[in-house]
């Protein structure tokens, strides 16, 4: 049975990949979490293939007294501080990510791990000098703390693998959205707002570009990545690259949830907001090997999810 770690396992895209692993009867999942993002109502605690522990992955202590008390065969690095506004407010926490980050990828040198799997962003492009952008070709000119932190993450791996011969994919997150995304992010925050009838809140004039990654398309990319070896040593593109702008997305979701809300728009930020991104996802359709899912599609899951909740709750106030 293959020993899986997860750090930063009880968010949204770390959660959801440890629900995913567990329907394949050869994994053990562990996820370790400080919860300072995640939320413990997203993990299967009831499997018994299933380990969370709590644990800040920047404190050796705490993240070596994890793996060196289990043998992990690969290991999924997601911890990291998210959120455009959080990182944004602190950057110096966003700074210490690299701890943890250095921490991992040494005990995954000195415990026989077979490969680590990076989560890194398109965040690391910055403001895009070509469309779509390449992994191999793209320049990385990003200048925020996040960005940095990330690149500086996939220079940890590219090292560790030419010096320690410890194997890595690189993973550079699109916009992941599903029905587990805290509030922090674009679509739970217009879809809130849509249901309940409220204003939704567009920065700028909305006419900047995103693309829309529905999250089992996220997860079944690096299931698929695990299990194919010719993904070793590489960094992939993780989206869609069906473009949107952030207005259209705000009709979108008005319009698919019946909802009387208004777009109001607020001042523009004045860093941290590119124009543009669009992803060159080829390999991961090679991986994937299956066609995506719609945003219209991923957005009325997430809609029906959100129902299926307060229902729930409303029946439970009964």
């Amino acid at each position: 049975m293959a020993q899986i770690l997860i750090t930063g396992g009880a968010g949204s895209i770390g959660s959801s990949l440890a629900k995913a692993l567990l329907q394949i009867e050869s994994h053990h999942v562990t996820v370790v979490d400080n919860l300072l993002t995640g939320n413990i109502e997203n993990l299967p605690l009831d499997d018994p293939n299933f380990t969370f522990i709590k644990c800040d992955v920047n404190d050796f202590n705490e993240i070596s007294s994890v793996m060196t008390a289990h043998t992990f065969d690969y290991v999924f690095h997601y911890a990291a501080v998210v959120g455009v506004e959080r990182t944004l407010q602190h950057p110096s926490m966003v700074l210490d990510d690299i701890t943890g980050i250095r921490n991992v990828l040494n005990l995954c040198k000195n415990t026989g791990v077979k490969r680590v799997f990076y989560s890194s962003s398109s965040e690391v492009y910055g403001e895009p000098v070509e469309i779509p952008q390449y992994e191999d070709t793209t320049p990385l000119n990003a200048r925020l703390p996040y960005a940095i932190v990330k690149n500086v993450g996939e220079a940890y791996c590219r090292t560790y693998q030419e010096e320690f011969n410890l194997p890595y994919t690189i993973f550079r997150f699109f916009n992941t959205y599903g029905p587990h995304q805290s509030e922090d992010f674009v679509v739970p925050i217009f879809l809130e707002k849509a249901l309940a009838g409220k204003d939704i809140p567009v920065i700028g004039d909305g006419s900047q570009t995103r693309t829309f990654c529905y999250i089992d398309d996220n997860v079944d990319t690096a299931i698929a990545a695990l299990k194919n070896p010719q993904t070793e040593n590489q960094t992939m593109n993780i989206g869609n690259n069906t473009a949107i702008t952030i207005k259209q997305l705000a009709e979108l979701i008005i319009r698919i949830s019946g909802s009387t809300s208004k777009i109001i728009y607020l001042p523009e930020r004045k860093r941290g907001d590119m124009k543009r991104r669009l992803p060159d996802i080829s390999k991961m359709r090679t991986v994937l090997d299956r066609d995506l899912i719609p945003l219209e599609e991923g957005l009325m899951r997430m809609i029906e999810a959100r129902k299926g909740v307060r229902k729930e709750a409303t029946v439970a106030q009964i």
